[in-house]
């Protein structure tokens, strides 16, 4: 994958069919564990156990990972507007 194509620029209808697919892809992985427990009963209701944790774990390390890097450009964005001072030191925003 391109760095371009990793800032969110310069992707293609298929890239972005792609991206849609795989956002979509954990809450869709939830409902379809969800449905199955609510489908089976007694003992067959633990093999959709699996499938639902996996897709939580991958929405939250999702959402854990957007946060991060949203933080990150935003303390990037913060150092660009603070001028540099002749003396070195930062000065008022």
């Amino acid at each position: 994958m391109s760095p371009a194509t990793r800032a969110g620029g310069l992707q293609g209808p298929t890239a972005r069919r792609r991206s849609a697919l795989l956002a979509l892809s954990s809450p869709l992985l939830i409902l379809l564990a969800l449905l199955a427990l609510l489908h089976r009963t007694g003992s067959d209701r633990v093999q959709a156990v699996p499938a639902l944790l996996i897709g939580i774990g991958l929405l939250i390390t999702s959402i854990v990972l957007r946060r991060r890097r949203r933080g990150e450009i935003l303390r990037a964005l913060r150092r660009q507007r603070r001028p540099v001072t002749a003396g070195g030191q930062e000065g008022p925003a």
